[in-house]
């Protein structure tokens, strides 16, 4: 009689009927798999609890840390009709608590994203919105307020007005005045939501300015700093990137220039690790999350939902091709949530079933590495993946 593992944990002797892909075990489904020789139980579930949505690949920014610079992707606004298909999904996904509307164009470019966050909002959906800051007027400041959303997560790369100019091509200024009538627009309508949050992406040129951004933050009533790393897209950026595979990082976790004081007693600061080594873990899968873009292709994280090339981070360079799991114009998010490829995807990225490629001895000369493929283990393959080693992070 078959032996099969439940879940990663308990095993089970199985009657040879079972052993299809798909069958119900003790009154719940479960899709059945097998990795390195073992049959595995995978069970059925609605519980998609974090959604990422792409509105646009539209943006106001040239900034030079962008995927943007080397995708080869359209420039989009996701159709009404294709935002639809997603709100008739949402009914079907009782486990669903947020819906993040960001992506590597700006959201506030969509003409109708205040129409979109509304209508999410009537399902009692938490929201965040991930923006450049320079579209956030006072009219769409009162109506985040009035549409009760809890999170508006605002990119700064730079404490000083040209080191921010030097990144984005626009004025900090400008974001300053837009967060400051965020901050009183809140305190007209007595309202303790959004909360307001600054991404910083920490490079070389500007990473000594991380303090002026806390104090900056203390003023515009900021109460989360997010700071990731930059991600190599292009050559010109390996030389800004300050994490590194050896085990000895030139800017340990301990001293990022970053001063305790007030603001850090009611707030909360995220800074990343800065060196290959940690136990591989992947934030979109832990937090059960999936990515729709501008198109409504589904895809399971950031790293995989466009088309484009980076630097590893031992300087190779990868070119990744999008991987989707599904279409929202096609079929419904739970229908695709629970499929059997997302399904088994989401396990073998749970137990991390890749490949360390800093690690191998063939890494200079590997071909499967530059395509964003493994020796062994599922294709597309997570292997380099920073995201899984905190050394690159998104809201």
């Amino acid at each position: 009689m078959p032996r099969v593992t439940l879940n990663g944990n308990m095993a089970l002797d199985l009657p040879g009927e079972y052993l299809q892909r798909r069958h119900i075990l003790a009154g719940e489904e479960f899709w059945l798999s097998q990795r390195a020789g073992d049959l595995l139980l995978h069970p059925i579930r609605p519980d998609l609890q974090k959604l990422y949505l792409e509105p646009t690949t539209a943006c106001n920014l040239e900034c030079r840390t962008c995927l943007r610079n080397v995708w080869d992707d359209p420039i989009r606004h996701m159709r009404w009709e294709t935002f639809e298909k997603i709100l008739e999904s949402l009914p079907a996904l009782p486990q669903l608590k947020r819906v993040v509307f960001t992506s590597f164009g700006e959201p506030l470019t969509h003409p109708k994203l205040l129409d979109m966050i509304a209508a999410v909002r009537r399902f009692d959906l938490q929201v965040t919105l991930g923006t450049n800051g320079l579209l956030l007027d006072q009219r769409i400041a009162r109506e985040l307020v009035d549409l009760g959303v809890d999170r508006v997560m605002i990119s700064i790369d730079g404490g000083k007005p040209e080191t921010y100019s030097g990144v984005r091509g626009a004025m900090l200024s400008q974001v300053i005045e837009n967060m400051r009538t965020l901050a009183e627009t809140k305190t007209q309508l007595a309202s303790l939501f959004p909360f307001i949050g600054v991404e910083f992406v920490a490079m070389r040129s500007n990473v000594a300015e991380l303090d002026d951004l806390t104090r900056l933050a203390a003023d515009l009533q900021v109460s989360r700093l997010l700071v990731s790393n930059v991600l190599p897209y292009t050559e010109a950026l390996l030389d800004e990137k300050l994490y590194s595979y050896s085990p000895i990082p030139p800017i340990p976790a301990y001293s990022w220039p970053l001063k305790v004081g007030a603001w850090v007693t009611w707030a909360t600061c995220e800074v990343p690790r800065m060196h290959w080594g940690a136990d591989r873990r992947c934030r979109f899968v832990k937090d059960q999350a999936a990515v729709v873009g501008w198109d409504g292709g589904v895809a399971p994280c950031y790293a995989l939902s466009h088309n484009y090339s980076y630097y590893t981070i031992d300087g190779r360079q990868k070119k990744v091709d999008r991987y989707l799991l599904g279409d929202v114009n096609q079929q419904s998010l739970l229908d695709i949530w629970t499929s059997e490829e997302y399904v088994c995807f989401r396990s073998e990225v749970q137990a991390f079933n890749f490949p360390s490629c800093p690690d191998c001895d063939l890494r200079e000369t590997c071909d499967l590495r530059a395509k964003n493929l493994g020796c062994w283990g599922w294709d597309p393959s997570c292997a380099d993946c920073l995201w899984a080693q905190n050394i690159v992070l998104c809201p």
